[in-house]
């Protein structure tokens, strides 16, 4: 029996299938599989969609990105978010009531914004902590024929991004690290990196709608943990299919770019809330760049969904292939 310490971030998925349950109700439609963003149960006349997500990186804006993480799950399976529960585990020795009215404050403004009811949820001060951690549980519907998996992504599928490789990363690497990045970096680059939280937004919400809108949508995944290499590597493993990505066609601006730079990331495996990837049919692929286009979210077709055999390629810019990397734990802890 292996006893290792494990690293850390998400568990290996080899180990991870292992521990999974496999006999379940028959009302869960979609259950706990590596790639599915989120737990589906038969409700009925629709389809209830269930996520659970702690922000365990971030502290500022904490409240923020519990929201928008735990919807963006919601998102790519076709749901609209509904309701939300929380749990907020506080430091000791260090929370002030100011702290919780804060955090408290975030999550509000935040289900105001996306239209999200905060329904209950659970708040302590707790023994070994740091830093506030704090978890959602999101919840919301969908029509049984408007959902989308992971799994139903397809041989010959364009896999197109949304606005870039760690837009998250580039949010908490400024807020964090920010009398560090000053010393190198203008207040200004310093600000608008902070300001990737909402601009360019790690909400996929509004994306995610225009891509099923559009039409030609197999699947959807949201990069989080491990960055987007991790999250293909997902979305090809749920679906038992094989990938080439372009190197050179992968989004990311001139401050993520600069700011991974300076602590050593490698903004393929940064977190990547606000990037969306999407599986789509080949002949609808560029309806869904242009539909993305005319609503100023950029995005581009970064490669091609193929066989299993033809395992999970990366073709670097010297036009060589290379396995695309499994970030096990994610390139953000670097500035921790």
């Amino acid at each position: 029996m292996n006893d290792s310490l494990l690293p850390l971030g998400k568990l290996r998925v080899d180990f991870l299938e292992k521990i999974l349950p496999k006999n379940l109700d028959p009302s869960v439609v979609v259950g706990p599989k590596v790639g599915e963003d989120a737990t589906v149960i038969d409700f009925g006349s629709t389809y209830l969609v269930i996520t659970t997500d702690p922000i365990t990186f971030a502290t500022d804006e904490i409240g923020w990105y519990v929201v928008c993480v735990n919807s963006n799950d919601l998102a790519t399976m076709g749901a609209t978010p509904k309701w939300l529960q929380v749990t907020i585990l506080l430091p000791e020795n260090k929370t002030t009531e100011k702290l919780v009215r804060d955090i408290m404050d975030q999550i509000t403004k935040a289900c105001q914004h996306f239209n999200i009811s905060l329904c209950g949820g659970h708040t302590e001060v707790t023994y070994g902590l740091d830093r506030p951690i704090v978890i959602g549980q999101m919840l919301g519907e969908v029509a049984k024929d408007k959902l989308i998996i992971s799994s139903s992504a397809e041989e010959g599928d364009d896999l197109i991004l949304t606005k870039g490789l760690g837009i998250e990363a580039t949010s908490i690497i400024a807020r964090e690290r920010e009398s560090d990045l000053l010393k190198n970096f203008s207040l200004e680059r310093v600000t608008q990196a902070r300001k990737y939280l909402t601009d360019p937004g790690i909400s996929v919400l509004k994306e995610a709608s225009i891509a099923i809108n559009t039409g030609g949508v197999h699947a959807m995944h949201d990069p989080t943990e491990g960055g987007v290499s991790t999250a293909i590597h997902e979305l090809a493993h749920a679906a038992n299919v094989g990938a080439m990505i372009w190197e050179d066609k992968l989004l990311i601006s001139d401050i993520t770019k600069s700011l991974c730079q300076a602590f050593g990331i490698d903004p393929l495996g940064a977190i990547s809330s606000g990037a969306l990837l999407i599986a789509a049919d080949h002949d609808k692929s560029d309806q869904i760049l242009l539909a993305l286009a005319e609503q100023e979210i950029p995005s581009t077709i970064i490669g091609q969904l193929f066989s299993p055999e033809y395992g999970i390629q990366l073709k670097r810019k010297d036009g060589q292939n290379h396995p695309l990397p499994i970030f096990e734990t994610d390139e953000i802890t670097k500035i921790f």
